[in-house]
């Protein structure tokens, strides 16, 4: 159950954390608590399932970032968990997922997040996945996006609080 110095703390997130060299420091500040005092709650609400991951989010088009492609693959089941971490610890892999098939149509089970400044950064990279995958890829495709849909962070349920998802 979330208090209100948790919810103040949320609230004080919700757009992302301030781009200092300190933000925890700048939330207490805003919140009259200490640094040490935020990070233990952010984990906390972490470790309970309330916030999924507090990680940057960058924008890779304002990066440079133009050929940014999620590469889908067909990877036999037994083989999913050992790949997927060998895929998701590429240094140029920024998500990488599990994903249920939706067969006839949809056979790709394994989803990886590339991004390149150029086609040819982008293909260089995909045919390392592709290299690594090896004899297990029965099949893969791309899918490139033309420009971000939404990047926000937390949001509340309701306007009462007391309900809170990610989106």
């Amino acid at each position: 159950m979330l208090d209100d110095i948790d919810r103040n703390i949320i609230q004080a997130t919700q757009a992302g954390l301030p781009l200092t060299p300190q933000p925890y420091q700048a939330i207490a500040d805003q919140l009259g608590l200490t640094a040490e005092q935020v990070m233990q709650r952010l984990s906390v609400m972490q470790n309970n399932g309330i916030i999924r991951r507090i990680g940057a989010v960058p924008n890779h088009y304002k990066l440079g970032y133009r050929f940014n492609g999620m590469t889908v693959w067909n990877i036999p089941d037994q083989f999913i968990d050992e790949l997927g971490q060998k895929v998701g610890q590429l240094e140029f892999v920024s998500h990488c997922y599990h994903r249920p098939r939706n067969l006839p149509s949809w056979p790709y089970n394994l989803f990886a997040m590339v991004h390149g400044k150029t086609q040819q950064a982008a293909d260089q990279q995909i045919q390392q996945i592709t290299d690594l995958l090896g004899e297990h890829n029965l099949g893969c495709d791309v899918l490139y996006s033309t420009k971000i849909l939404k990047k926000t962070g937390f949001r509340t349920g309701n306007p009462a609080g007391n309900r809170l998802c990610l989106d």
